[in-house]
């Protein structure tokens, strides 16, 4: 069995031979596991030979842990994510209704991860539906714990609601209507500054040439407004020398350009001027709005991988939902997983891994080959299945 990822100092200290937990998730999620697993495991030994491997560790959430412990996300499980560092799962059902929360906002909370990083780029000869897919090539870092996401909220005609909304209308002297529901939205300098100071890292270690605090402050001007003061902070007090900001001289040399946007008018620059955008920083809903659409740029959320964060966790994920419909038909694509491993591979310090999985998928599409997700939007594009799919890949890679 191989050793956990620990870490000292504040830096991942990564064994030979390393113990990953994973957890194959709901729907399409085993077809999707399957086929990445063996792009995972034949990565590492194109990239290592003998010299490291992974041992993956089964964990259960979602409705296979439901059938097995009665508990849709076992306290075991958690405890393993939290023991181990680092984790990948495919997509999580949610149960409708029964007042159960999302099992991926819970994991969020739960373990405090809270930053949601997700990097989306083109590969070529992937359908999509703009004509320069090329130009877009961003990392999105949402904040995971606050903003409408808190839950905090009560439905209309309830005594909480009626409470919050006697306090508004009374001691406050705000209109409001009194039947209505009532949702609260908190956000933090603390969790604001982590998030953006999470972002500006990433910018300067990986080479990046912006990042763009993403807001709405123009009108909710005490949350968003706030997040945007917080993100200037952030920037001038701890990376003063190793940022610039937009209005000033943008051609010092290295360093990394801060730069902000009202979050609709970043949605319509995102389609009419991608390549002015690098990393974005943005609280909870916009960022879940925004890296949705961004993938939707490069060929859909099949293409996108994305990881949620804390200063010593990292859960990796399929940024997909389950797509029951297609459960135990191989016909799913696992490319959101199998990229969300790439970039796993990478935070871990095996970046020939990540960089041997990447261009093995590209030559794969450059190929002509796809599943069914991506084929029927290329015409003469015969798909084929995921697990296939995997074999393509595996089949393309070189060390």
């Amino acid at each position: 069995m191989g050793d956990r990822i620990r870490v000292e100092d504040g830096n991942l200290v990564v064994p030979d031979r390393v113990a990953i937990p994973f957890i194959e998730g709901d729907g399409t999620g085993p077809d999707i596991w399957r086929a990445s697993v063996r792009v995972f495991d034949a990565a590492v030994r194109a990239a290592y030979g003998s010299k490291r491997s992974v041992d993956w560790i089964k964990i259960l959430a979602g409705k296979e842990a439901y059938e097995a412990t009665g508990e849709w996300l076992p306290d075991a499980t958690l405890q393993a994510i939290s023991d181990h560092v680092v984790a990948i799962k495919g997509p999580l059902t949610t149960p409708v209704g029964g007042g159960i929360r999302s099992l991926n906002v819970t994991l969020r909370q739960v373990l405090e991860l809270y930053a949601c990083v997700r990097p989306v780029r083109w590969f070529p000869n992937v359908p999509c539906p703009v004509v320069h897919p090329e130009q877009l090539n961003v990392v999105i870092f949402r904040e995971n714990m606050e903003d409408v996401y808190a839950g905090i909220e009560f439905p209309a005609g309830s005594q909480g609601a009626k409470d919050v909304i006697d306090l508004l209308t009374g001691k406050l002297g705000y209109k409001v209507d009194p039947l209505s529901a009532i949702g609260i939205k908190p956000m933090s300098e603390f969790n604001s500054k982590r998030l953006i100071r999470k972002a500006i890292k990433y910018a300067i270690s990986h080479n990046r040439k912006s990042v763009t605090l993403m807001h709405k402050g123009n009108i909710m001007k005490f949350t968003e407004g706030a997040f945007r003061e917080w993100g200037y902070q952030v920037a001038k007090e701890e990376f003063g020398d190793a940022v610039v900001f937009e209005n000033e001289d943008k051609e010092a040399s290295g360093k990394v350009v801060i730069k902000d946007r009202i979050a609709d008018n970043m949605f319509q620059q995102l389609l009419t001027r991608p390549s002015e955008y690098d990393v974005i920083a943005t609280p909870n809903l916009n960022g879940d709005y925004l890296s949705d659409a961004a993938a939707a740029q490069v060929g859909g959320l099949g293409m996108a991988p994305g990881a949620n964060m804390s200063d010593a966790v990292a859960v990796f994920e399929a940024t997909h939902g389950t797509a029951e419909k297609y459960a135990g038909l191989d016909v799913a694509n696992p490319g959101s997983l199998i990229l969300s491993g790439a970039m796993m591979f990478d935070y871990i310090g095996w970046s020939e891994v990540a960089d041997i999985i990447e261009a093995a998928m590209e030559k794969t599409f450059q190929q002509g080959i796809m599943t069914q997700d991506l084929a029927r939007q290329s015409p003469g594009v015969k798909a084929v299945k995921t697990s296939e799919f995997a074999d393509a890949i595996i089949s393309n890679m070189e060390p």
